[in-house]
């Protein structure tokens, strides 16, 4: 199966793979919870350390989404 883009291929994986859904939505999850760190009036160096530890995980699951895209890409046509 062929993609004419990038969003073609995401969507496609949001109908067919528990696994991309669920990485999607632990990338929107962290992405939440730092804009609620960043929009505190006065960040803490606690929330500080909590803000650093959500983006390499955010991160992480970038690199894994990444992957499964790359992976699919490279599956042979059916």
């Amino acid at each position: 199966m062929e993609f004419n883009s990038q969003e073609d291929l995401k969507a496609h994986l949001m109908a067919t793979s528990e696994e991309f859904r669920l990485l999607i939505a632990q990338h929107t999850d962290y992405d939440r919870q730092i804009a609620s760190i960043e929009g505190l009036p006065h960040v803490t160096p606690e929330a500080e350390i909590e803000e650093h530890r959500l983006k390499k995980l955010k991160l992480h699951i970038k690199d894994q989404i990444t992957e499964v895209l790359s992976r699919y890409r490279t599956q042979p046509v059916s």
